[in-house]
């Protein structure tokens, strides 16, 4: 697990559950029993791998067995398998006390991360098809400081829940006595994506027509080159995968997709197979942006991402009319209006020497609460920061852009991203670059709180 360490990993064995004396009794639990199925695939991807890293070698190998040696060998590796699965279920145990999550690990090198309770940022419930079918699921944390989200997979459904809204009520504040009465919190759905809404999105998208013709097109033009079977099958495959991905994958994964309002953030609830339950911690959001392909255009739709910090990049809606996104996006961003089209101040005509035909997509605008930028042509795409996001603010000036007299604006997030003002007059961008660092300045003394319930 890759949860925040707290003093040494390696604890004193507890096996009794209880804690040190003078502290509150910190009962472990297991996972639920059919994680060791998820676990024991490991010795058998560690032969396959070797069979696909040598595979004229595993060949002549296996044709010199015999069945009985196969069938043993077979008996034998999964009967270690089962072996693995069982022994890294045995000596994986969490729990919670008053003030964090500990998670113990491993069979010879024993493991416990101490994850604060008040560094939890939060948990998304996962549930993947085999999940669902077994009745568990699988909570992720997100954990202010790390890059990766620690995980506890499988729980039971309800345990899952249960143990979710528990921490959650910690986290926020709430005694550990009252925090199981707490409960999850309450919701209010705000937009549900339709199927149709959907599959027309993708039908409009040139990424799913550019792959579809890429696997149609490059295959046969390969196999009048080379006629060689494998470098077509070798192209073919990525190509197809990719084709699949790009269309059937992202409507899987986008299928029933319903973004709620409650206290401990947006929850975002997706997916036709894999059904995933995750939350957008308020205050965090870094960065808001508005995704415009050009076919999407006549019908007014966009998609919404999100920069959120410490955390991977998230989709708030894969589409929506903009009316609907915007509404959302005023939820994230309480008292934000989205800046009209109209509004966005282009660069100086001068900069298309800097940027010949692509300088007319790019735009500014500055309001009380966000810094606006636009960029592209084809594919448009608004990022909006809030001014109490802004961590830096720097300003650039190539020699060619010195020559024409622009210069380019960046805002640094606390995501480790950057939005970028490109080709503003130099005089502009220097007013900017002063009056901007002195709006993140003030932005920052009446932001709301980074945690959620309060």
């Amino acid at each position: 697990m890759g949860g925040e360490a707290v003093g040494n990993e390696a604890v004193a064995d507890e096996k009794d559950g209880r804690a040190v004396r003078g502290e509150r009794p910190v009962i472990e639990r297991r996972l639920h029993p059919v994680t060791p199925f998820r676990r024991a695939w490991a010795p058998l991807a560690v032969l396959a791998g070797w069979a696909v890293h040598d595979p004229d070698r595993a060949q002549r190998q296996l044709t010199r067995l015999t069945t009985t040696t196969l069938l043993t060998g077979a008996a034998v590796l999964l009967c270690a398998a089962a072996l693995y699965g069982f022994l890294s279920w045995w000596f994986t145990r969490f729990a919670v006390t008053d003030t964090e999550l500990r998670i113990r690990t491993g069979l010879v090198f024993r493991r416990t991360a101490h994850i604060r309770l008040e560094r939890i940022q939060a948990i998304d419930v996962t549930r993947p098809l085999l999940a669902r079918i077994a009745g568990v699921a699988k909570l992720r944390l997100d954990v202010i400081g790390t890059d990766e989200k620690d995980e506890l997979a499988f729980l039971g459904e309800e345990e899952a829940r249960a143990l979710r809204a528990e921490l959650l009520a910690r986290a926020a504040g709430f005694a550990p006595e009252s925090a199981h009465e707490v409960g999850e919190a309450p919701a209010r759905e705000l937009v549900r994506v339709p199927a149709r809404m959907i599959v027309v999105s993708l039908l409009l998208s040139g990424a799913t027509w550019g792959s579809l013709l890429a696997a149609a097109v490059v295959p046969p033009l390969l196999w009048s080159v080379t006629h060689n079977p494998w470098t077509v099958l070798g192209t073919a495959v990525p190509l197809l995968g990719g084709a699949v991905t790009s269309s059937a994958g992202r409507f899987v994964a986008s299928y029933d997709w319903t973004v709620s309002e409650s206290p401990d953030g947006l929850r975002i609830d997706r997916g036709l197979l894999d059904r995933s339950h995750e939350t957008v911690p308020p205050g965090r959001v870094q960065t808001v942006r508005f995704v415009e392909p050009l076919l999407w255009r006549r019908r007014d739709w966009v998609r919404v991402e999100l920069d959120v910090a410490g955390s991977s990049d998230s989709v708030l809606l894969p589409v929506a009319p903009r009316e609907v996104a915007e509404s959302v996006v005023a939820r994230v961003l309480p008292g934000t209006a989205v800046p009209p089209q109209t509004s966005l101040a282009r660069p100086p005509r001068r900069a298309r020497w800097c940027l010949p035909v692509w300088w007319r997509g790019h735009g500014i605008a500055v309001t009380g609460t966000v810094f606006a930028t636009r960029h592209g042509l084809l594919c448009r795409r608004l990022a909006l920061v809030p001014h109490a996001k802004v961590q830096s603010v720097r300003l650039t000036q190539g020699p060619w852009e010195r020559a024409r007299g622009v210069a380019d604006v960046h805002v640094d997030t606390g995501a480790n991203r950057t939005v970028t003002a490109r080709l503003r007059d130099a005089e502009e961008a220097a007013r900017l670059l002063r009056a901007q660092a002195e709006r993140s300045r003030t932005g920052r003394r009446t932001a709301r709180p980074d945690r959620w319930m309060t």
